[in-house]
Formats: C-alpha cells, structure tokens, sequence
C-alpha cells in the first residue's frame, strides 16, 4: 500500500495492494493502524455513497463548524475528483489538486477539513463511496462555485449536470467570513 502526499498537505493519494488471481481481487479499503500511520486521521464515523451519470458534477462541498475529512473511493466507473484548500491563511490558500479515481485504478483520496471536495464523472456512470470524520450537518453545509476563476480548476466538462444548490454557491471571495481559519481544529 501506499501513500502518496499530493502537493495540497494532507491531501494523500492512497494506492492499495491489489491481489489477484482467476477468481478476481482482492484489496484493502480501510486499515486504521496503517491510514493513521500515514497521517490519515480517524475515526470515520459516517460512509456514503453516490451514483451518479456521465458529465455530473457534484461540489465544491464543505462543513463549516463541524468539518469533515473525506476517504473517497470510485467502486464504478471513474471520476474526477478535486480538494480545493479554503483555510483562511494557508500558504496553499486556494490551490487545488484533481486526480482520477476509478474502479479500474483503485486509489482513493484523503480530504483533510478544510478543504473543500468535488468531483466530476467521466465515465456513463459512477458510483463513488467516502467515509467522513464528522456527521453531515445540513445547517453547517457550504459550498463554492464549481466554476470559480479565481480557482481555475481545469475541469473535463464544460456543461456539466448541477444540483440547483451546487449551481447557486458563489466564489471563493464571496464566501471568505464563512471559511475556516488555517491552525484552528
């Protein structure tokens, strides 16, 4: 397994160890001990699960006041999926990284709080599961605007399929009292 810092501190591109043999495969999806030791925090407290179609785009999500870390994983299909740092005072403020997620390639992504998480299916469909550090709390949901400049996320669609919420968010700039603060837990 292994563990691969992106250039976001505390974004970790986790590359399992896939067995296979003529019945097909088998891998780990979680391990508490060797996730901790590559400063991948737990607990996990909360899994979801979204299946969702080609050219939909869900995002850019945070909590506020209860923060969650995400462990994203695509089981079907493949997707693109982002980590935007919104920590007022970062030095990586701002900055975004995407990487490829499939069922194909494995790998899963950790989301550390304070960043804000979305992804885009690149497949006919996807169906991608995550674990979370916090409970969901709708009034404490936030979110910035998948298409923000200032970000300039290079997204692989131009018109993607939106929730009317993730098309309402505004910018980054339009968000920044309601932001976390890089150094506070």
């Amino acid at each position: 397994m292994r563990f691969i810092e992106t250039e976001l501190r505390g974004v970790i591109l986790v590359e399992p160890d896939v067995f296979q043999d003529r019945r097909g495969h088998f891998l780990e999806t979680y391990h508490e001990k060797k996730y901790a030791g590559a400063g991948i925090p737990g607990p996990f407290v909360q899994d979801n699960f979204s299946r969702s179609v080609r050219g939909t785009l869900r995002g850019l999500h945070y909590q506020l006041k209860h923060a969650q870390g995400k462990l994203v994983m695509a089981v079907e299909g493949a997707v693109f999926d982002v980590s935007v740092d919104i920590r007022n005072g970062s030095p990586t403020f701002g900055k975004w990284v995407g990487l490829e997620l499939s069922a194909e390639n494995k790998r899963q992504l950790y989301i550390p709080p304070g960043f804000a998480h979305g992804f885009c299916v690149l497949s006919d469909v996807a169906s991608v599961v995550y674990k979370c550090t916090n409970f969901y709390a709708s009034e404490d949901e936030r979110g910035i605007i998948w298409n923000d400049r200032t970000l300039g996320i290079r997204w692989p669609v131009q018109h993607p399929l939106l929730s009317s919420k993730d098309e309402a968010y505004k910018t980054l700039a339009d968000m920044a009292s309601e932001l976390p603060v890089y150094g506070e837990s």
